[in-house]
């Protein structure tokens, strides 16, 4: 194997964790935030879980826009008057959360 091809090959195991890592980090952060979100709604418990469970659901079929959408539509029904710009800076302040519990491993 030459140095290029072992430069190659650590290349992509590192794309390939990186990837890895994105992936369960905006999970978790799906996660989070549905469960904020499912409080928000008055949901507690099993209600609150299965909530989430579809927020993280809802990103792997249609991405983060879908989620927004939803969120914001679960939270007008409910008479809130959060926005899609507040929605998207709980997220980014959830996915903070989440990577620094994927990366402690927790």
């Amino acid at each position: 194997m030459t140095t290029f091809d072992k430069r190659e090959e650590a290349f992509e195991k590192k794309f390939s964790m990186d990837e890895e890592m994105r992936f369960k980090s905006v999970a978790r952060r799906n996660r989070l935030f549905g469960q904020w979100v499912a409080e928000q709604l008055g949901l507690s418990g099993a209600a609150r879980d299965a909530y989430a469970k579809e927020i993280v659901a809802i990103e792997i079929d249609g991405g983060e826009a879908a989620v927004v959408r939803r969120i914001a539509a679960d939270l007008a029904a409910k008479g809130s008057t959060i926005t899609a710009a507040n929605i998207q800076a709980k997220l980014d302040e959830f996915l903070a959360v989440a990577v620094a519990q994927v990366k402690a491993g927790t």
